[in-house]
């Protein structure tokens, strides 16, 4: 079998991207011979519509998935870090395979409805908080929340959000003189200079958001635990969506470090199955690539649903096409793995949008006796779509 370059995991600007525009996510899949593409935002289907048709304007195979920050409160309790390195029990989970046009059934939409309203709320003050600091420093100019909502984002708005309104704000208002931007947050900073050039917006961008939004910073506001919704009900909310709920693996650091719950990849795929779910994604240029063969080739091996992603949900712009830590090429085998589980997603949303059964039931049990179909049915429909 051909297997075909799948990024099954793309944020696009209806959260956070490093695209300007949805399309540009498309175009760059096309010339990086990337064919099946998942949109993957956080709290957020509504590129669903724009995602397939412009996907299949370009012959590329679009998949509909969706990012939430959960909460696993015995994790929380017994202070184990599961996929956050910095905070125990909050655990990141996708959902693959949605329906497309998008159905979330009450109460679901209400508590999505909820929880981004939620986060849009706290970058809100988090906007105050950088307004009193510019105010003390007497920049000169101040952010418009509202502005920032309507010109940068389509709804969700994110503290990445605020990182850029500032540098662009500070730019403008400084005329993009170098030494004086870099005096100006080097002030904003409280002394500590600012170590990126200042042509290097992506890099600006990250330290903005390191030295004043995240803790200890002068912008900095707490998460209300009204943010994350207990991993169950965050599960239920991605099956009433029609979806696959979906374990993001950080896997190793650039240190070879392993959070605690992942360390020993049998142990955690047991937990996983125990919770329900049957899936699994990487980010693969966060890790080795020997990590990746060992930990995905395992977790493909016994059952699970396995796909990579890039996310480019950060100011920096990367390729589409996959690599492992360092641009290391992905392996035949990791090709593989790849592909057969975006064919299971394929397949799947498919089912689901004629209402039928798919990969997974309303409960959350999986097929996985069949998995070999679904990669069948699934790479059919991907290359009708791809051939076209």
């Amino acid at each position: 079998m051909d297997y075909l370059n799948v990024n099954a995991h793309l944020h696009t600007p209806y959260s956070f991207s490093a695209f300007e525009r949805l399309t540009d996510a498309l175009d760059r899949a096309v010339s990086e011979n990337v064919k099946i593409v998942g949109i993957n935002d956080f709290y957020s289907m509504d590129g669903y519509v724009e995602w397939r048709e412009e996907a299949l304007k370009r012959k590329l195979f679009p998949l509909f998935n969706i990012e939430f920050i959960s909460l696993q409160e015995d994790d929380q309790a017994h202070g184990v870090r599961v996929n956050d390195p910095n905070n125990p029990g909050r655990t990141y989970l996708s959902g693959k395979g949605l329906k497309c046009p998008p159905d979330l059934p009450e109460p679901y939409a209400a508590q999505l409805a909820d929880v981004r309203s939620e986060s849009n709320r706290q970058v809100k003050m988090m906007c105050g908080k950088l307004n009193e600091a510019l105010a003390a420093h007497e920049a000169g100019f101040r952010l418009d929340f509202e502005r920032i909502e309507r010109e940068l984002t389509k709804g969700a708005i994110r503290e990445r959000h605020l990182a850029k309104a500032l540098r662009m704000e500070a730019y403008h208002h400084l005329n993009g003189d170098t030494a004086a931007i870099a005096s100006f947050f080097e002030c904003l900073f409280g002394g500590r200079a600012l170590k990126s050039n200042t042509d290097s917006h992506a890099a600006v961008e990250n330290e903005i958001r390191g030295n004043l939004l995240k803790a200890g910073g002068a912008a900095f506001v707490p998460e209300d635990p009204k943010a994350f919704l207990p991993m169950e009900t965050v599960c239920r909310i991605i099956l009433a969506a029609g979806g696959i709920p979906t374990y993001p693996f950080l896997a190793d650091d650039a240190k070879g470090n392993f959070t605690d719950f992942e360390q020993d990849v049998v142990q955690t795929a047991e937990i996983l199955k125990q919770r329900g779910i049957h899936s699994v994604e990487f980010i693969t240029t966060r890790n080795s690539i020997e990590v990746l063969e060992r930990y995905a080739g395992y977790l493909h091996d016994h059952g699970f649903v396995v796909t990579f992603g890039s996310e480019h949900n950060t100011p920096a712009m990367e390729p589409v096409e996959l690599f492992a830590r360092g641009g290391v090429p992905l392996t035949a085998r990791l090709k593989q793995i790849n592909y057969e589980g975006a064919c299971v997603v394929a397949a799947h949303q498919e089912l689901v949008r004629r209402g039928k059964q798919g990969y997974v039931d309303a409960v959350g049990q999986a097929d996985t006796a069949h998995r070999d179909g679904y990669i069948r049915q699934g790479d059919r429909q991907i290359r009708d779509v791809v051939a076209s």
